[in-house]
């Protein structure tokens, strides 16, 4: 057990029996009555996100979740396909709640994991992911405004928007959150 006011932002809750992560906190300590904490929870299963005020004084249900290094295997339609890297033990995790993650693992790639009760439940992400494009269509000539920006595609299939010197070929870093470009990476 934890107490609301001593929660920082990724600490791993458990509310009606499923794991949730913190995302956001917020101390408030009024002039008049008792202090409370503002959370924005995120479901590790489902991915929903969730807002909940608790007094600083309440206790909540704070839980262990491990992170493993695996290998991605695979993504078929409804499922995630990793191998764990010491014990070869094959094993699957539900795209759905994180469809959004396909883009930034590739086939082969060690990615991180979370677990909970031996299951596995979130990719970890790393902030940056080196991404080739796969197709770029041409800058038009003469369309050299400041900042302009012309969308490609990458090989996990996300669509990025880059600066117009970007080609097919040149492999780009991503930022994971934002999903935005954030430089050409030389080999």
């Amino acid at each position: 057990m934890i107490r609301a006011g001593a929660i920082s932002k990724g600490t791993f809750l458990l509310i009606k029996d499923e794991p949730y992560v913190v995302t956001e906190r917020e101390f408030v300590n009024p002039g008049k009555g008792s202090a409370f904490v503002r959370l924005k929870l995120k479901s590790l299963i489902t991915g929903q996100v969730l807002k909940q005020v608790n007094k600083s004084q309440e206790n909540l249900e704070d839980i262990n979740v491990e992170s493993r290094d695996v290998q991605f295997l695979y993504a078929d339609g409804e499922q995630f396909h990793f191998m764990d890297l010491e014990s070869y033990e094959q094993f699957t995790m539900p795209i759905e709640g994180h469809e959004d993650k396909k883009y930034f693992i590739l086939e082969g790639e060690t990615v991180q994991l979370s677990f909970w009760d031996e299951k596995p439940i979130d990719i970890l992400l790393p902030y940056k992911v080196v991404l080739t494009v796969v197709e770029a269509r041409e800058g038009l000539k003469g369309d050299t405004v400041s900042g302009a920006t012309k969308p490609v595609t990458v090989e996990t299939g996300l669509v990025v928007k880059v600066p117009l010197f970007i080609k097919e070929g040149d492999r780009i870093l991503v930022n994971s959150d934002t999903r935005e470009y954030v430089e050409r990476v030389n080999l």
